[in-house]
């Protein structure tokens, strides 16, 4: 594993900077100065196609290009701040100005984590890292141990998703720079909550996107949805994974992220000897032993492979964990009865038995939608190495009207759905505003700056919805009341159903954390079946001298089963259908036993634990 390569503007303090750039190409390069416009410092050519010199008379604030006879002025491909925006200069940030609060975090394990997902940008009115440190007390209170923040690289514009990033080291200006970032990541931590940022290196987006000006960053050896491959194994590949792997440690090193999502990692395309992914992992595992915190790496994966999280001795890739989109369409579907595009694989109420038991349900099996077989075992993986959902920036954004999971279902149908959320054995996620059943809608938004490039995204995004056959005109991504009516309008908290989702939700995660057995996240623990009319879901779970009987109604209809569980007292824990979550109070008895015939509500979710003497 060889030794990756620090670039960009490295200020070194005293008025001196190092600056660094791979142009393999290029016959000269210059380093120009904002405040100096009439002079050029030129570079000088070292190994491997790389640029350097260590200027002088320079100060944190700095703005300045690279020059070249070859791509005239161009901002720094590893610029850690463009504060004029993606066509602007980059800036000198010295990252020992600020001082750290966070010198006793020492992290969450994996299996402890509850994620909270947001995008910065509509999280709160004002949509910026030092609004989004306001509301930390209350995700504290809710439970939440891990914040995962949709990606914050420099996109064009003011809004956006993040996924057209085109500066990987720079935050986003909009949100408030590197230091309200800071701020936000200290404040996660000193509240002990981790922090999980997003990035891309599956693409970059088209708007502000210099890097092949400087070398050959991209490949066409590939076909993707964005374009060209990141060229991460064709001539000159070893400059570009340095350059994502100095990402990842960036983040890690001058920023104190806990753990990186990387999107769409199916989108990597990778067929050297060593994969881009596993070396990553590699370079996680060196940093984190020597910096004495265990960093970790999420993956987003539409594979359905357990290569990518299990461990490299045994041909793996050595990510920590995945996210699985399997649980969420099977309940998805089942929920809402939607049958078209990707849930058309979905809808049978087996399939929530098999992504409980098996974490995929597609782990081998051939699938209509895709016309192919689809996805492999992964028995011989832990619960904790996959995160599961009932709602994400994806699976709400890319519906053509944005609708959140409150506006599809009945209300009981939310809850019933969160309790099994809560006690399935993996790491849960929620999505913003999930927990009170938040309704606006979040659309897809952009707000890039070329019209050809407006007028594609429009073509785009009706392409998409295509095969979900959904009728109308999608939302404008460019209008900005597109983006301002995705943000999550908190004086909804102020309705008598909002303020019973959650304490519902604070109430549930408070079970998971107190709970011996849900704490304990082993799948092989666990019995799980429908009763035989298939709409009542018993799960069972047991640790060591422990056990946790969890009762669901899928229907719309009261439905009564007969209790084939363990002899004992078994306690009722939490009801979905008390008065307290604004229920329709048809409430279950506190206490149940062997044999005993019980009749459940509709969309009810019941939590008993035995009593052992």
């Amino acid at each position: 594993m060889s030794d990756s390569i620090n670039i960009g503007a490295c200020y070194l303090g005293k008025k001196k900077c190092r600056f660094r750039v791979w142009a393999p190409f290029a016959e000269d390069v210059s380093v120009k100065l904002v405040k100096r416009p009439k002079l050029k410092l030129p570079m000088k050519s070292v190994r491997d196609g790389y640029w350097e010199i260590t200027a002088t008379d320079v100060d944190p604030g700095d703005l300045y290009f690279y020059h070249s006879s070859a791509f005239g002025d161009k901002p720094d491909p590893a610029s850690l701040s463009q504060p004029q925006g993606v066509h602007g200069p980059s800036q000198i940030i010295d990252h020992k100005q600020y001082s750290w609060a966070d010198r006793k975090w020492t992290g969450i394990k994996l299996e402890q984590m509850i994620i909270y997902e947001l995008h910065v940008g509509t999280f709160t009115a004002k949509g910026t890292f030092d609004a989004a440190i306001e509301k930390l007390d209350y995700l504290s209170s809710l439970g939440i141990t891990a914040v995962e923040i949709m990606p914050v690289a420099q996109f064009p514009g003011q809004r956006n998703w993040g996924y057209d990033g085109v500066y990987p080291f720079a935050v986003q200006n909009s949100y408030g720079g590197v230091n309200s970032f800071k701020r936000l990541i200290d404040e996660c931590h000193c509240r002990g909550l981790a922090v999980i940022l997003d990035v891309v290196y599956n693409h970059l987006g088209p708007e502000g996107n210099y890097l092949n000006q400087f070398g050959p960053y991209f490949t066409d050896k590939y076909k993707t949805p964005w374009g060209w491959a990141v060229n991460f194994d064709d001539r000159y590949s070893d400059e570009v994974r340095n350059y994502f792997f100095e990402n990842a440690l960036y983040w890690f090193r001058d920023f104190h992220v806990d753990a990186l999502r990387l999107d769409a990692v199916h989108a990597i395309y990778d067929f050297s000897a060593k994969h881009f992914l596993k070396e990553l992992a590699q370079k996680t595992r060196a940093f984190s032993l020597v910096d004495r915190r265990k960093r970790l790496l999420i993956a987003e994966s539409d594979l359905n492979d357990a290569t990518v999280v299990r461990p490299a001795q045994l041909g793996g890739l050595g990510i920590d964990a995945q996210w699985s989109d399997d649980f969420h369409h099977a309940v998805h579907s089942v929920l809402t009865k939607e049958q078209f595009g990707y849930y058309h694989d979905f809808g049978r109420f087996e399939d929530i038995l098999k992504a409980l038991k098996k974490t995929f349900v597609y782990d081998g099996q051939y699938s209509d939608f895709r016309k192919r077989h689809h996805g492999n075992s992964v028995e011989d993986c832990k619960a904790e190495q996959f995160v599961i959902s009932l709602q994400n920036h994806d699976q709400i954004g890319n519906r053509m009207n944005g609708e959140r999971l409150a506006s599809l279902i009945p209300f009981e149908a939310l809850k019933a759905a969160a309790g099994l959320l809560m006690t399935a054995p993996y790491v849960p996620l929620l999505f913003m505003g999930e927990e009170y059943g938040e309704k606006s809608p979040f659309f897809y938004f952009v707000d890039h700056g070329d019209k050809n490039l407006i007028s594609a995204v429009r073509k785009g995004r009706k392409e998409e919805f295509k095969a979900f056959l959904w009728k109308g005109e999608p939302p404008d991504p460019q209008d900005e009341q597109t983006f301002l009516e995705s943000k999550l309008q908190w004086h909804q908290l102020s309705q008598e159903k909002q303020q019973a989702m959650l304490r519902y939700y604070q109430a549930l995660i408070k079970v998971r954390q107190t709970s011996g057995v849900l704490k304990n996240l082993d799948k092989s623990k666990m019995d799980i079946f429908f009763d035989a009319e298939g709409k009542i879901l018993l799960l069972r779970r047991w640790h060591q001298r422990q056990e946790i009987l969890c009762l669901l109604n899928f229907g719309a209809k009261s439905q009564t089963c007969r209790l084939n569980i363990p002899v004992g007292t078994w306690k009722k824990m939490i009801d979905s259908t008390a008065a307290q979550w604004a229920g329709i109070g048809d409430e279950l008895s506190s206490m149940i036993k062997r044999n005993q015939v019980v009749t459940i509500a509709p969309w009810a979710f019941v939590a008993y634990r035995l009593e052992k003497k």
